[in-house]
């Protein structure tokens, strides 16, 4: 069992929803030495040197930050040695080399976007709701070799709700996330705990890194297929369709409650009803909610409509 003062933690992110963790572990008296977090990036039409959303936090916190450009830098190493941390704690960053997830004492555990070993890889809340799941969770476990294939300590299942979209879920696993952080870093000072292989006997479904290319919205799916890709691209990294030779991104749609056949329109053809504007799929029809053409900005479609035409 270890004193609170006795875990020297160092924390490991970059986007927003690492934050909540860096903050509740801080709030309840654990001892983070540091953050470690990308370099700083230009930004903007001045290209202002912007921090990322946990470097923010941690300078809030009063934490000492690294941000190292190569992970296995023999200077970036020396300096992380000399914290001398026996727990570190990775939370939406990049893949870590060995020879930093391999020095703490206790060793190094990631909260991962998904009930583990289901969508390992970058993007698992994105294809949770792209593959049209009813369940998906989070998970804390120890990092190895192989990529998200450690031994777990923490699981929590969440509800992927039929409106949920990548924002509204994300938002969401961020705050539940931080307390599975905190309920492990918990066992870990209690000492005693037990992890659990996880079960590669069933089928697994990835989540592999989004392109551009991926993102491309494939009308001759079935309006259910269709619908739950653009809800799970939204609004980021979005998904996006070539109507009538001009580029949209779709960042919402809704279900047609009407059955009309099919086979009046083709497969990604454009219909414009009552200033609302359809697209027809393999099976049923989507109403199109929000989109942003191509150099304007987000607007409904209803606005778009007054002075546009899909």
């Amino acid at each position: 069992m270890f004193d609170k003062k006795d875990l020297r933690i160092i924390y490991l992110g970059t986007p927003d929803f690492a934050v909540p963790g860096l903050q509740l572990l801080v709030k309840e008296g654990y001892n983070v030495v540091a953050v470690i977090t990308a370099p700083d990036k230009p930004a903007g039409r001045g290209l202002t040197l912007q921090h990322s959303d946990v470097k923010k936090a941690a300078l809030e916190l009063n934490i000492p930050v690294l941000q190292p450009e190569k992970l296995k830098d023999p200077d970036f190493l020396k300096v992380l040695a000399s914290y001398h941390a026996n727990l570190q704690i990775v939370v939406a960053f990049r893949m870590l080399p060995e020879a930093v997830w391999n020095m703490p004492a206790i060793g190094t555990f990631n909260l991962h976007g998904s009930l583990l070993p289901q969508y390992r890889g970058a993007a698992p809340i994105n294809w949770a709701i792209i593959n049209g799941e009813k369940e998906t969770g989070l998970t804390t476990f120890f990092l190895k070799h192989e990529i998200d294939t450690g031994d777990m300590m923490l699981q929590v299942k969440e509800p992927i709700e039929e409106e949920d979209t990548f924002e509204i879920l994300y938002n969401r696993l961020k705050n539940i996330g931080a307390k599975l952080i905190l309920n492990t870093v918990q066992l870990i000072q209690m000492g005693g705990y037990k992890t659990i292989p996880q079960d590669t006997s069933v089928p697994l479904k990835a989540a592999p890194k989004l392109f551009k290319e991926t993102c491309q919205i494939d009308w001759n799916r079935t309006e259910e297929e269709v619908y739950n890709f653009v809800r799970g691209l939204s609004p980021y990294p979005c998904a996006w369709t070539i109507l009538n030779e001009k580029t949209y991104k779709v960042i919402q749609v809704k279900k047609s409650l009407s059955s009309q056949d099919n086979s009046k329109h083709p497969i990604g053809s454009v219909v414009q009803e009552d200033n609302k504007a359809y697209v027809y799929c393999r099976s049923g029809k989507l109403e199109l909610i929000e989109i942003q053409a191509e150099g304007k900005k987000r607007m409904k479609v209803l606005d778009y409509l007054r002075g546009n035409k899909i």
